[in-house]
């Protein structure tokens, strides 16, 4: 495909913090954004040429928007895949409704990645409670019951520790069907975004060390403090899942180290990743940047950092309130998103924090560096 001209559109379908700096990064690169999203004043709009409001299954508000923009990409899966099917047949739309629908189905997931030759946790599909019982004493406990669908941020699944856990979890947990995920002893969680153009063309991050607070990322140290082979190994991996794909566009892929030193892919999101943020100030060219590139069919450069990071998710109200003190901290880089009400579990911003390459210190140097978001 031949490049976007600069001044060319972009339209993407979702209006949260990815379309945001999503929207930041193609403004840089000389676009203009317009933001399809249900919602008024939405993170991505706030910083867009354009907006259609509307809803996501909407065919007349997708024909709108449309109508706008030169290329579509979207920045969230629970968006309608019908919708976004019409959408292609008016406009490219990269990644494309296939690998969206890959992607927000646990079993088709699990199933195209097994079929790829990308391990996982053992898993069994489940569409009853006798299914469910069956499963389990097939995987044993403890195991994780997910829904396949409109999961994110921990919602949508359950730890059964006891067989007496079954029913209530069953009778919970909706829309039907469930997945049961065999319990992985992992040692730590690691990710890597992955950038491919249409050509075909391929680059990693680094893989990243993630860590978890009620289900939600809370902090993201770069490069991942495992062994090179391993880390290389994690790369191959989502090149070869891209690959498969045919995607174009960006892809995180979200995977264990499970103590026995394996590599298990958890999920995979075709789209810019919050474990991501890093690479906005620790690299020449962030995730958003490689996003949009690919999206408009610009080379791809090299997905390098000039530092080690470490980024810290600012959630809920408590730790959106130390914003004066993130501000006032020497070293914190700051990123606000600019959502007018902080809620329980919802994702303000982040901070970053940079090091020299190879100067990652360890939990209570991060802890140091961080400053107000560093206490427990």
């Amino acid at each position: 495909m031949s490049a976007l001209p600069p001044g060319s559109i972009i339209g993407i379908v979702g209006g949260g913090q990815l379309g945001r700096m999503s929207a930041m990064a193609a403004a840089r690169l000389g676009y203009r954004c317009h933001i399809l999203t249900p919602e008024p004043d939405s993170p991505a709009a706030q910083v867009s040429a354009g907006v259609t409001i509307g809803d996501f299954e909407d065919p007349a508000a997708l024909r709108e928007f449309a109508a706008h923009v030169d290329v579509i990409t979207f920045e969230f899966e629970n968006i309608s895949a019908e919708g976004l099917d019409l959408l292609a047949s008016l406009k490219p739309v990269r990644p494309s409704p296939h690998v969206l629908r890959i992607s927000q189905d646990r079993i088709a997931e699990k199933s195209f990645l097994n079929a790829s030759g990308a391990p996982t946790a053992p898993w069994r599909p489940v569409a009853s409670l006798a299914e469910l019982e069956a499963a389990v004493a097939v995987l044993g406990l403890p195991a994780i019951l997910k829904t396949t669908r409109l999961g994110y941020d921990g919602k949508g699944q359950a730890l059964l520790r006891t067989p007496g856990e079954l029913a209530a979890a069953w009778h919970e947990l909706s829309p039907k069907p469930l997945v049961l995920e065999g319990f992985v002893d992992f040692a730590c969680e690691i990710s890597v975004i992955v950038a491919r153009s249409e050509d075909g063309a391929t680059v990693a991050f680094d893989a990243v060390e993630n860590t978890h607070r009620d289900h939600i990322l809370d902090t993201t140290l770069a490069p991942a403090r495992i062994g090179a082979p391993l880390a290389e190994a994690a790369q191959a991996l989502a090149c070869h899942i891209a690959e498969r794909l045919e995607l174009v566009g960006l892809l995180a892929v979200e995977m264990f180290v499970a103590s026995d030193g394996r590599v298990l892919v958890n999920e995979i999101a075709p789209r810019p990743h919050n474990s991501g943020h890093w690479t906005i100030d620790a690299c020449p060219a962030s995730q958003f940047e490689l996003h949009i590139r690919a999206v408009a069919g610009l080379p791809l450069p090299p997905a390098i950092r000039h530092s080690d990071a470490v980024m810290k998710n600012l959630v809920g109200v408590a730790e959106t309130e130390l914003w004066p003190q993130i501000l006032a901290t020497p070293g914190l880089i700051p990123h606000l998103y600019g959502k007018r009400e902080a809620r329980p579990g919802r994702k303000m911003g982040h901070a970053t924090r940079l090091f020299p390459r190879g100067a990652l210190p360890g939990p209570f140097g991060v802890a140091a560096a961080l400053g107000p978001l560093g206490a427990p």
